[in-house]
């Protein structure tokens, strides 16, 4: 896993020591060297930090070059399938110097152009300048591990896998995005290609991008999308699904465990990572599992689970203990996320993260198990909703949603769900984890005049257009919630402790299986979750494991918010002269916390956010 920054532009750039800056505030991404390159017309710069997985030798040193193509790359990222490529390039007469998979990218990219990327099986983020077409060539992974930031300031692009190293540029403009900061109270995230600072941009998930230096344009488009669900799903005998899925699970996982430095399992004794260790035993003798707990916090603490599953494998399992003085963490954890985002689970990723980074420099986790496989609770509440209220006449819908919005207050259990009775369910989604709704927002923000509102709107533009319920939701969250939230905490955390996190799950061969062949009723029902994969536990799992628990790794923020460290820095930043959100409004949030309202995560969204804003002097 590494840290890349560059720039390309139809004209002469001649200080160059910016990007030596912003290469560096990438240094917790790549630890082990660092690289630099320009081109002799000063037209494009690209900058690297590496942290070293495979060929650990200087050969694997970034930029990288095929000096007669005219190629320089910078990449972020593994191709797991980088062996079979080479082989098959050797035949093709490509000659290759290291054992690295940037080597076979090149030369991919040298065989097939930009076609490259329908071959490639990874998680990656890369920039690779084609000197003979005066073309700069971007490109993300298909599920959206890796990021990409960028901005197009008239002829020139500025790219970087983080957004902090463009703002290492000291000309670079600082200022909110107004319909960005909209989204991210409503969703908890900035979805799409959009980004929180205005004139920046994220190049979306299976999505590339050229930059034409001569005409100083760029061109953008999707290179891969979610398959269809086969029509005949529903008739495929359940066995002949679980065989394949163990299939292919075993040989993702037995390819995400390679490298040339130790590898470990997030085990937190659910589903997913249970079945991901499962496979991983069948691969090596030697399998390092670790997990977190929180003593004395009931179902967060999950070291029972996770230790059964060590026992049952015997693999090395190392446990940590978290505790409240993570608050300190938030600081660190505003800086290092360039986009806040509603999720205080990076709490215990990043937690877990720095133990494991004390043992491996890789870990294999379990994201995208619930969306690939029907794994949230809100899945079956859908379904239930769709059986039991869809059929209430609008009006009677519409007119509960609003009284729950005018009546009950913010945090009230259950006010969510009767907000999205607006909503029909049969041909759209209700935004069930919303933080803020529109007239909160507009409270938060009064101090604005007429702030924008429009999170709903570009919400419900992002809702597939499939018919069935099921497979609405889980590929509404697999391109929102996955690429926008959890692979996005998963990156940023584990990259503050120089861990390169991978998810077999993620494999795009499994992600086609999951959306392409798996019927919904396999799935999700109203009463049950998982189904095809707990088929799989069945198999694979000691008998005494728990399938029907759901639970990740979270905190228990109530608890901490009644008093401590906690409760200090969430009050003291809220309160403060300079916050930038309506004191009555928050003072409100506040107050409903302590009277055992579920105001935790919204507190989170608005303190992670002032911190953000301070941290990188930002405006709105």
């Amino acid at each position: 896993m590494c840290g890349l920054i560059g720039i390309a532009s139809s004209s002469r750039q001649p200080k160059h020591t910016w990007l030596t800056i912003a290469r560096d505030a990438l240094t917790h991404r790549g630890p082990d060297d660092a690289g630099e390159w320009w081109s002799n017309d000063e037209r494009v710069g690209l900058a690297h930090r590496r942290l070293s997985i495979l060929d650990l030798s200087p050969l694997g040193h970034q930029p990288m070059h095929l000096a007669q193509q005219g190629l320089s790359i910078v990449f972020n990222g593994e191709i797991y399938n980088f062996t079979e490529l080479r082989q098959y390039l050797e035949q093709r007469r490509h000659r290759f110097c290291s054992q690295s998979d940037t080597e076979v990218l090149l030369a991919a990219y040298a065989e097939w152009d930009t076609d490259c990327l329908t071959r490639l099986n990874g998680m990656f983020a890369f920039a690779l300048y084609d000197a003979r077409k005066e073309r700069i060539f971007l490109a993300r992974d298909r599920a959206g591990e890796k990021p990409l930031f960028y901005r197009l300031e008239g002829d020139t692009l500025y790219f970087a896998s983080e957004l902090k190293a463009l703002l290492a540029h000291p000309s670079l403009p600082r200022r909110i995005d107004p319909e960005a900061l909209d989204c991210y109270l409503a969703m908890g995230f900035v979805p799409g290609d959009r980004c929180i600072l205005q004139g920046y941009r994220k190049l979306p998930p299976a999505h590339a991008m050229t930059f034409d230096l001569h005409q100083g344009n760029i061109n953008i488009w999707c290179y891969w999308q979610l398959p269809e669900l086969d029509p005949d799903a529903s008739t495929i005998d359940p066995v002949r699904l679980v065989d394949e899925l163990e299939t292919l699970l075993e040989d993702a996982v037995g390819r995400q465990l390679m490298a040339d430095v130790p590898v470990g399992i997030l085990l937190s004794g659910g589903v997913d990572s249970s079945l991901i260790t499962a496979m991983a035993v069948r691969q090596s003798s030697q399998v390092r599992t670790f997990s977190i707990s929180f003593p004395g916090h009931g179902k967060l603490d999950e070291s029972s689970h996770a230790r059964l599953i060590a026992q049952y494998f015997n693999t090395e399992h190392t446990e940590l203990v978290a505790e409240p003085t993570t608050a300190d963490l938030l600081p660190v954890l505003a800086h290092q996320f360039d986009e806040p985002m509603v999720d205080s689970s990076m709490f215990p990723t990043w937690l877990v993260s720095h133990l494991v980074r004390q043992h491996c420099t890789v870990a294999l986790g379990g994201d995208g198990g619930d969306e690939l496989f029907g794994g949230y609770e809100h899945y079956s509440r859908l379904l239930w909703m769709q059986d039991k209220l869809a059929h209430l006449p609008y009006f009677v819908r519409r007119n509960t949603a609003h009284m729950a919005e005018k009546l009950l207050p913010v945090g009230v259990k259950g006010r969510n769900y009767l907000q999205g009775l607006d909503v029909d369910i049969n041909s759209s989604l209700p935004l069930i984890a919303s933080y803020f709704d529109r007239t909160t927002r507009r409270n938060l923000l009064r101090s604005y005049g007429e702030a924008t509102f429009v999170a709903e709107s570009i919400r419900e533009a992002r809702i597939p257009g499939e018919t069935d319920l099921l497979q609405r939701a889980t590929r509404m969250d697999f391109h929102n919630y996955l690429a926008e939230d959890i692979l996005v905490k998963v990156d940023r955390a584990s990259m503050l402790n120089s861990l390169e996190v991978r998810a077999p799950f993620l494999d795009y061969r499994l992600i086609e299986f999951a959306f392409g062949k798996v019927p919904s009723h396999l799935k999700a029902t109203i009463s049950d979750k998982k189904i095809l994969l707990k088929h799989l536990t069945n198999r694979v799992l000691p008998p005494e494991f728990d399938k029907q628990r759901k639970q990740g790794f979270s905190i228990p923020m109530a608890e901490w918010l009644k008093s401590g460290l906690f409760r200090e820095l969430f009050w003291d930043t809220l309160s403060s002269p300079d916050c930038l959100f309506d004191k009555k409004t928050v003072q409100n949030l506040l107050k409903g916390q302590d009277q055992g309202r579920s105001n935790g995560e919204r507190l989170f969204a608005l303190v992670q956010f002032e911190l953000w804003r301070k941290t990188y002097n930002t405006s709105l």
